[in-house]
């Protein structure tokens, strides 16, 4: 059996863009975004209260875009690895994707919610989550 394939890579695309296969398609993923609601970026007083809160836990802001970044180090590769794959299973409940690059025991993450442009509560409870989860 052949396996589905339901979204791909593409280089030339901004990260967190929408790109799909035949199961999957930028129609379908703009559809979708609308079925679970508009999703709101967050508010000046949201980011006054939250951020403070990211930044203290080593979150920093990227320059020149509205999103969060933060480099995890772990021990090994078993670690990093178990790592992402909480944060992977958390991504799926939560329909929120990180952009992620990883290299042995170094975990890059960049959050930024695409379907509004910018910082949601999405990429706080994300956030939140994936520092517990690294911590495990």
């Amino acid at each position: 059996m052949q396996p589905l394939i339901v979204s791909r890579w593409d280089p030339m695309q901004p990260m967190g863009a929408c790109i799909g296969g035949a199961a999957h398609s930028q129609t379908r993923c703009s559809a979708l975004s609308h079925q679970a609601g508009k999703i709101q970026s967050l508010t000046e007083e949201e980011r006054a209260h939250l951020l403070p809160l990211l930044h203290n836990a080593q979150w920093v802001e990227v320059v020149g875009r509205d999103a969060i970044y933060k480099e995890f180090i772990f021990k090994d590769f078993n670690q990093a690895f178990g790592f992402m794959s909480r944060v992977a299973l958390q991504a799926e409940k939560m329909d929120h994707h990180p952009e992620w690059f990883n290299v042995y025991n170094k975990v890059q993450i960049t959050l930024s919610t695409h379907d509004c442009g910018g910082l949601s509560q999405r990429d706080i409870t994300m956030a939140t989550f994936m520092d517990q989860a690294s911590l495990m």
